[in-house]
């Protein structure tokens, strides 16, 4: 099916002459996608220097390479470590090696078929409440971001310490945004490769704000493991009784903490800006929509989507998949090279910076056709590009642990969302695709809603 559109949905600039140190630095403050050149979309490999020599790579089989052929060569990027160890620690996401490989067998049980499957009844628990919320609200525009990420937040914190209403999430959520936008900026000792002994002022204080959190984090954990909730074991649980199958080692209270704490900023954050900005576009396509409404209205006779549903609405999870193309919540990746190797014949050196920017990629004119366009029958009937040409999850041994989860999740709201309301563009308000930590509607979703 078409789209009823020839005009194309937002889209950031990308840099069109090089940038030095200072403009580079000025730029990732605001918005990191505003650092990739726009020739990226159009070549396989660009090279650059500031501060530290720099290579934006978009060709699928050296990103291969980088994340599954040679990846002990490509550990992440000392940058990436800087901005997100203070939040969550030695985690699976910023661990390497012997360390990150057992942590990653121990927590992988917990995200298996069965244990997502089990955990959908949260989701669909929270659609529900979605919905509700909007209902409520009357004839006015609402801010569909603020409402994605009230909804998500509210499956991972009870898919992670479901039992403990003692905690305070409304806290954790708080403690967690400030981070992210004060904190995750990239400072100029950053970009000129400053020793990671100096300090990063505004970083540190930031990472004090989690100190709270983490300490009472811990107070939850090590409650749990006298008293366990009765029902579905979540998260929380599962780690608890997970296990290295090849050392038998099990996580210690700080390290179930760090991994609780990535699962919630990686796991409601994502999923929200996945939904966001699928709602954006089906705002932006009316035709869409309705295709998509009709599909889950005949699906789900006004009730809430279930994970037995998923199956059943391949065209919303096309939307998904297309919203994922166009706006990546990971939308840069980057590695720092271990030793010299050659990537599209390009020389890459100890010490260089590797990057995938996964926007550009996404929007690659040597892989895509019109690749600015919103269109969900790319994916029909499960067609996929080349599997290194799409990474809204990454790849490799390191792909997102939690992909699964957060798909399932993404469809459930999002059909129960489409199936009981008509959502429309707010003129002239569009959001702007902006990046620090994560790929945001900047401005926030704006959209006027009605009951259907």
């Amino acid at each position: 099916m078409p789209s009823s559109s020839t005009s194309y949905p937002v889209r950031a600039d990308l840099v069109r002459t090089p940038l030095n140190v200072l403009q580079s630095w000025q730029a990732s403050r605001k918005n990191l996608l505003t650092i990739i050149p726009e020739v990226s979309t159009r070549m396989p490999i660009v090279s650059g220097k500031t501060g530290t020599p720099w290579h934006m790579l978009t060709d699928p089989v050296g990103i291969r390479r980088v994340l599954l052929e040679n990846v002990e060569n490509y550990p992440k990027s000392i940058v990436t470590k800087n901005l997100l160890r203070p939040a969550i620690g030695e985690s699976l996401f910023i661990a390497e090696g012997k360390h990150w490989r057992w942590q990653r067998r121990t927590a992988a049980p917990a995200f298996s078929h069965r244990n997502v499957t089990a955990l959908a009844p949260v989701m669909t628990s929270a659609a529900e409440r979605s919905a509700g919320r909007i209902a409520q609200i009357g004839n006015r525009a609402v801010n569909m971001l603020d409402e994605m990420v009230t909804a998500t937040f509210d499956v991972i914190s009870d898919v992670t310490f479901s039992g403990d209403r003692g905690f305070d999430r409304a806290a954790v959520h708080r403690a967690i945004d400030i981070y992210i936008s004060d904190a995750g900026k990239v400072s100029l000792f950053d970009v000129l490769g400053l020793p990671d002994w100096i300090p990063r002022p505004g970083r540190n204080l930031a990472a004090d704000g989690m100190g709270d959190i983490k300490a009472a984090a811990d107070r939850v954990i090590n409650a749990r493991q006298t008293d366990r909730a009765q029902g579905v074991p979540d998260l929380l649980d599962l780690l608890l009784d997970g296990e290295d199958p090849k050392s038998g080692r099990r996580m210690t209270t700080e390290e179930i903490r760090d991994n609780l704490l990535t699962f919630i900023v990686a796991g409601h954050e994502t999923t929200a800006l996945t939904l966001a900005w699928s709602l954006y576009l089906c705002a932006f396509d009316p035709t869409v929509q309705e295709h998509a409404r009709l599909e889950a209205q005949t699906v789900l006779q006004g009730r809430a989507a279930t994970a037995d549903d998923v199956p059943k609405l391949p065209y919303i999870r096309q939307i998904i998949d297309e919203a994922l193309r166009l706006y990546p919540p990971a939308a840069i990746v980057s590695r720092t090279a271990a030793a010299q190797d050659t990537l599209c014949n390009t020389q890459i050196n100890p010490g260089d910076t590797v990057i995938i920017p996964i926007y550009a990629l996404h929007r690659s004119h040597l892989l895509w056709d019109d690749p600015d366009r919103f269109d969900p029958d790319r994916w029909t009937h499960g067609a996929k590009p080349d599997r290194y040409a799409y990474l809204p999850f990454g790849d490799g041994p390191r792909i997102c642990i939690g992909a699964s989860f957060a798909v399932q999740e993404a469809v459930i709201i999002l059909a129960t969302l489409l199936g009981r309301f008509r959502f429309k563009s707010v003129k002239g308000v569009d959001p702007d695709p902006v990046m620090i930590i994560t790929l945001r509607p900047e401005g926030g979703v704006w959209l006027e809603v009605e009951p259907v």
